[in-house]
C-alpha cells in the first residue's frame, strides 16, 4: 500500500510462450466530506496507477506504464466503477503501443466503466497507437445510471512515424439504465474489412478519434448535428449526449480537433 492508500498486486509472470494475463480495478466514491475517495485503487502488470492531487470533489488517477503491454497474446482487463454523486477523472502519461508478440496470437485490452447516478467521469487516456505487426482486439463498455456524467476520448494511431499500421479491431458500446445509447465497432490495417483506408472512411489519414460526451442536460436540448471542418464531425444521441468523429493526418492534430469539440460541448452544458 503506497502513501495514497493505494494497493498494487503483484503480478503473476506468464508461462512460457504465453501471453501476459494482467487487470487493474478503480473504485471511486464519496468521502463524506466533499470530495471523493479512491477505496480500490490496484493493479498488475503493465497496470502502475498512481494519484495525482485531486481538483475540488474530483479524484485524479494516472496510469503510468510499467512494461510494454499489449503485445500479441495479451489479456489485460481495465475496470473503473465511479459510485453515485462520486467524480472521477482518468488519463495516462504516455500513448499505449500495440506491438507484435511471440504466439502470433492477438491481444485483447477490455476496458469496463460504471458511473452510479450523480456520478461523473472523465476518461482521457493518451492515444492508443498500432504498431507495424501488432493485431489488437480493443473494446470498452460504460454503463451509465440516469443521471451519470461522461467524458470519454478515444485516439487511434494508425502506425508509428513511417511505417504501416498492425491490424486493430475497437469496439465502443455504452449504455444508460440499461438502454443502448451507442454501439460502434471499427477495424483498420491488414484483415479489415475492404476500404477502411479510402476516401469514404480515413481519406489517408492516420490518426482518427472519437468524443462522447453524456450529460442529462442533453435530455431536453440535444445538440444540432453539423461538421467541425472537414475532418470532424458532431452528431446527437438518442438519448443525452453527443459524440464527435473525426480523422487526422497525425496524433498532434486529432488531439486540437476533440479539445475544440470538447470546448464547444462544454460550452452549451454551463448554459443548462
Amino acid at each position: 500500500m503506497d502513501g495514497h492508500g493505494a494497493v498494487t498486486v503483484t503480478d503473476v509472470a506468464p508461462a512460457p510462450g504465453a501471453g501476459l494475463r494482467a487487470a487493474a480495478r478503480i473504485v471511486a466514491a464519496p468521502d463524506g466530506r466533499g470530495g471523493t475517495a479512491l477505496p480500490v485503487l490496484e493493479g498488475a502488470g503493465p497496470f502502475a496507477l498512481r494519484r495525482p492531487r485531486s481538483y475540488g470533489h474530483e479524484a485524479r488517477v494516472a496510469l503510468v506504464g510499467a512494461m510494454s503491454a499489449p503485445l500479441g497474446g495479451d489479456r489485460l482487463a481495465l475496470t473503473a466503477d465511479v459510485g453515485a454523486g462520486a467524480a472521477l477523472c482518468f488519463t495516462t502519461t504516455a500513448a499505449t503501443i500495440a506491438l507484435p508478440g511471440r504466439t502470433g496470437a492477438p491481444a485483447t485490452y477490455d476496458t469496463r466503466l460504471t458511473v452510479g447516478d450523480g456520478g461523473s467521469l472523465r476518461w482521457l487516456p493518451e492515444p492508443l497507437i498500432s504498431a507495424r505487426g501488432s493485431d489488437l482486439r480493443q473494446s470498452t463498455r460504460a454503463d451509465l445510471a440516469a443521471t451519470a456524467c461522461l467524458v470519454l476520448r478515444e485516439e487511434q494511431v494508425l502506425g508509428r512515424a513511417g511505417e504501416v499500421t498492425g491490424r486493430l479491431t475497437t469496439r465502443l458500446t455504452v449504455r444508460r439504465s440499461g438502454r443502448p445509447l451507442l454501439d460502434q465497432e471499427l477495424a483498420y490495417g491488414p484483415g479489415a474489412p475492404g476500404g477502411w483506408d479510402g476516401g469514404a472512411v480515413l481519406g489517408g489519414h492516420r490518426a482518427v478519434g472519437q468524443l462522447l460526451v453524456v450529460h442529462p442536460g442533453f435530455e431536453g436540448s440535444p445538440v444540432a448535428p453539423r461538421a467541425l471542418g472537414p475532418l470532424a464531425a458532431l452528431a446527437p444521441l438518442a438519448g443525452p449526449g453527443a459524440v464527435v468523429s473525426a480523422v487526422a493526418p497525425d496524433a498532434l492534430a486529432l488531439r486540437r480537433l476533440l479539445d475544440s469539440a470538447l470546448s464547444q460541448l462544454n460550452a452549451v452544458i454551463r448554459a443548462f
